[in-house]
C-alpha cells in the first residue's frame, strides 16, 4: 500500500521540551510526581512510570519529593500549595500555554473581563481559569449567555484550538453587541500548521490515520477536521487498535499524529501500512 506522511506531525516543541525535561529529572530525582498526565499520551505516561515518574491526581496524593508540572500548567493555588508543602517543583509547562496564563493576567488588569474560549474540561484551560482572577469559559455559542452585555471582554483562546473555531466564537460574539473587546490570538502556530498539512492530505489519501492519545485535544481536532473532508479518516492509538477491514480495496492511505504522538508510534504504523497487501 502506497502511504503518506503528513508534512508536520508528531511531537511539538513544547511536548518534547515536558519529556526531555521529565527524563532528566527522574536522572536526578528518586521521587517524582506529576501532577495529571504529563502529555496526552498512555505509552509515554507508561513509559515514564516505568523510570520512575508517579502520576497523581491531586496534591494530597503527594507525600515528599518532587512535583513535575505537566506541559497543560497547574493553577495559581496548586503551585502556592505545592509550595506550601515544602515539595520542589520542576516546571514542564508548555511556553505557550505560559503566555496565555500571563495574558489573561494582564487582561484582568487592563480592566478587562477575561473570556477564553475552549474546552472547560481541558487541563490547559483549566489552568489558565486558575491563573488569572474571574476567568470565562466559552466553549458553545449558548456560554454566550453567560457574559453581561455591558462588560469590556478580554478574548483569548486554547492554544489547540482551530482558526476556524475561533473565529466562529469571534463572529458570535461581534453579534451579542459588547460594547468594548480586546481579542488576542493566543492559538499555537504549531497546531496550526499540523491541522493544515492534515487536511491537505486527507483530500489525496482513499483513508486516513489520525494518531494519537483519544484524550488528546489537539489529536482529536486533528481527525474532526480531516472528517469534514475524508469520511474514510480513523482516530487511533496504535497499529495495533487498527480493524483492517478498512484498508480492503484501498490503495493510498495517509498518517498524521497529534502533538503528543511518539515518532516510533508512527514509524510502526507506517511500516505495517506499507507492507499490507489490500487485494
Amino acid at each position: 500500500m502506497k502511504v503518506l506522511v503528513a508534512e508536520k506531525c508528531g511531537f511539538c516543541p513544547g511536548v518534547r521540551t515536558a519529556i526531555n525535561l521529565a527524563k532528566k529529572t527522574l536522572e536526578n530525582q528518586k521521587i517524582v510526581y506529576s501532577l495529571g498526565p504529563i502529555i496526552h499520551n498512555e505509552d509515554v505516561v507508561r513509559q515514564l512510570a516505568g523510570s520512575g515518574l508517579h502520576t497523581v491526581s491531586g496534591i494530597g496524593d503527594i507525600p515528599e519529593g518532587t512535583v513535575l508540572i505537566r506541559s497543560h500548567g497547574a493553577t495559581s493555588a496548586e503551585l502556592d500549595e505545592i509550595k506550601h508543602k515544602g515539595l520542589d517543583i520542576v516546571d514542564a509547562t508548555c511556553v505557550l500555554v505560559k503566555r496565555v496564563q500571563k495574558i489573561a493576567c494582564q487582561l484582568h488588569d487592563e480592566g478587562y473581563h477575561v473570556v477564553i474560549i475552549g474546552d472547560k474540561d481541558h487541563p490547559e484551560v483549566k489552568a489558565v481559569v486558575g491563573s488569572a482572577p474571574d476567568v470565562e469559559v466559552v466553549g458553545t455559542e449558548d456560554d454566550l449567555d453567560k457574559l453581561s452585555n455591558n462588560k469590556k471582554l478580554g478574548i483569548i483562546c486554547q492554544t489547540t484550538q482551530s482558526p476556524d473555531f475561533f473565529a466562529q466564537m469571534l463572529a458570535a460574539v461581534v453579534r451579542r453587541g459588547f460594547s468594548e473587546m480586546k481579542v488576542i490570538n493566543t492559538l499555537c502556530r504549531e497546531t496550526m500548521s499540523r491541522q493544515e498539512a492534515a487536511v491537505k492530505l486527507c483530500r489525496q489519501v482513499d483513508v486516513m490515520f489520525v494518531l494519537g492519545g483519544l484524550h488528546s485535544a489537539n489529536t482529536r481536532k486533528l481527525a474532526e477536521l480531516c472528517k469534514k473532508h475524508n469520511p474514510q479518516t480513523f482516530h487511533l492509538q496504535n497499529w495495533q487498535e487498527l480493524d483492517k477491514r478498512v484498508l480492503l480495496g484501498k490503495t493510498t492511505a495517509g498518517v498524521t499524529a497529534g502533538a503528543s504522538t511518539p515518532d516510533a508510534v508512527i514509524n510502526a504504523f507506517v511500516q505495517n501500512l506499507q507492507a499490507f497487501d489490500s487485494d
